[in-house]
């Protein structure tokens, strides 16, 4: 029996119990249908024992389950026993970072919306670093390397050969901010400029003129599952990183992200805008 289920160990679980809420059946009620102890059933569904793909199925069934996609994606699920790399960092940095780079691993696309900040996957060794000794409390110079090491190796998710697509929606606050002094901003917003120009990445801007919008207080990281209940949404706030999956809070941060990219410019304006914020550096 797993002690520590990581962030999709925990997920997948979720989506059984969901799954089981959704006919109507009690915990109890299930481990009858399926000849096991009602123990067994909670274990499944906290992500503390493997689950087999053809269990899967046969709870499918049990359930009423109709939705095709969820039942193969959920099967998938069994049979990816995969140890990423961000498991190297489990005894150093928080759960819900390794959460969110196992999340961006086996994320189908992938679309952020940030109003003060460069998005991870986006930024400069040097940028994120500033970023880091921002924090409070201060974190010791090796810690902040360490921290920086993680960031850019979750960027292997955009650069590996069958890369994630990826949508960034990012403020004008943000390009403006001289983290690091105007070097180091300019190297960054070249290298926006330089990402943006890859097929998989779509960059836009909202620029200071788009005025108020819904949304603008946070920092929405949209993952895109094999089905669309898999969806994940990630919320950088201060005291550390949120993970939403209920439908409900799923459709509201689409919604939120559908506006974001109407008011922002096209691809090619924002690439513009950008070059000519580095240039006036």
């Amino acid at each position: 029996m797993r002690t520590n289920p990581t962030g999709r160990q925990l997920r997948f679980g979720t989506e059984l119990r969901k799954l089981r809420e959704r006919a109507g059946l009690t915990a109890t009620e299930a481990g009858q249908l399926m000849g096991i102890k009602q123990t067994q059933v909670s274990n499944m569904e906290a992500g503390r024992v493997g689950v087999s793909a053809e269990r899967v199925r046969t709870l499918a069934c049990h359930y009423d389950c109709s939705d095709k996609a969820l039942v193969q994606a959920l099967s998938d699920m069994t049979t990816d026993r995969t140890r990423g790399w961000w498991e190297e960092y489990r005894e150093t940095l928080p759960t819900a970072l390794l959460d969110l780079a196992e999340v961006e691993h086996h994320a189908r696309s992938m679309q952020t919306a940030i109003t003060i900040h460069i998005p991870g996957l986006l930024q400069t060794r040097d940028h994120a670093r500033e970023i880091f000794m921002q924090d409070v409390p201060e974190m010791s110079p090796p810690d902040i390397e360490h921290r920086v090491s993680f960031r850019i190796k979750r960027q292997a998710v955009i650069f590996r050969s069958d890369p994630t697509p990826y949508q960034a929606i990012i403020h004008e606050a943000a390009l403006r901010m001289l983290l690091g002094g105007a070097p180091v901003t300019k190297r960054q917003l070249r290298h926006l400029i330089d990402m943006s120009e890859r097929e998989h990445i779509t960059i836009q801007v909202i620029p200071f003129a788009a005025g108020s919008f819904a949304g603008s207080g946070q920092s929405i990281f949209y993952s895109h599952g094999p089905a669309s209940l898999l969806d994940t949404v990630h919320l950088d706030q201060s005291h550390g990183p949120v993970f939403l999956d209920a439908e409900a809070q799923l459709v509201k941060y689409r919604v939120l992200i559908e506006r974001m990219a109407a008011i922002a410019l096209t691809p090619k304006v924002s690439r513009d805008f950008i070059h000519n914020i580095a240039h006036h550096l």
